[in-house]
């Protein structure tokens, strides 16, 4: 059934899942990520953290009709994959890439239910990083929560990402292709790690408020986006 463009797309999100864990970006307790190949939607199965360390295969990746009935592939579908497939729904006209994961440093903001401002140039397109309402794992609420924290963002999807924090959980984000939503992802916890860092090192208690007020002015000097 699956076309060669599905199942290159099955390989890369091994390829993905494989990195997002050797690079700290998530753990064995979870995270997913999801694209959409035309009218399908490849998905990461669940457990392929608990029980495969994100060592898995093409073969795992399932293969979803837009329903999110199960087509191909070994496994069954995550606690998440309400979350995907409403992201899909409801902004597929401006990106591809789903992700879900439980990034080292920016975890610290998620167990705190803090926003994360952008402290880094490359960070100013994502803008602040807002937290949603709490709702489980497992929830139609949780879908509603993370549709809605994105909603006016679609151009940022557009371009590269656009992203929240689930407090207590981890981040969400949908790109405008794969590739786009790890290199976001990426820079998010990279963005975080430099907070942490200020902090630890020169207890600094307001967020870079000052430094990243500078840095904006400075950029918006130079016309780039805030």
């Amino acid at each position: 059934m699956a076309s060669e463009a599905v199942n290159a797309m099955r390989a890369k999100i091994a390829y993905f899942g494989r990195m997002l864990f050797d690079r700290h970006l998530t753990d064995a307790g979870g995270g997913n990520i999801s694209v959409r190949v035309g009218e399908f939607v490849c998905m990461s199965a669940t457990y392929a953290g608990q029980k495969h360390q994100w060592q898995i295969t093409p073969e795992d990746v399932l293969v979803l009709d837009k329903d999110g009935n199960i087509l191909e592939g070994d496994g069954k579908l995550s606690r998440e994959s309400k979350v995907h497939l409403a992201l899909h729904r409801e902004y597929g006209q401006y990106g591809t890439a789903v992700m879900h994961a439980h990034p080292r440093n920016l975890m610290v903001f998620a167990a705190l239910a803090k926003p994360m401002p952008p402290v880094l140039e490359a960070n100013l397109k994502f803008g602040e990083i807002q937290v949603i309402e709490y709702a489980p794992a497992h929830s139609p609420q949780l879908a509603e929560n993370v549709v809605g924290g994105i909603r006016g963002q679609e151009q940022r999807i557009v371009k590269h990402g656009a992203g929240v924090i689930a407090p207590w959980h981890g981040v969400f984000l949908m790109g405008k292709d794969l590739d786009a939503a790890f290199d976001a992802v990426e820079r998010f916890d990279t963005n975080a790690y430099c907070i942490l860092q200020a902090h630890a090192a020169f207890g600094n208690s307001d967020m870079l408020y000052k430094e990243r007020h500078e840095l904006a002015a400075a950029a918006e000097r130079f016309g780039k986006d805030v």
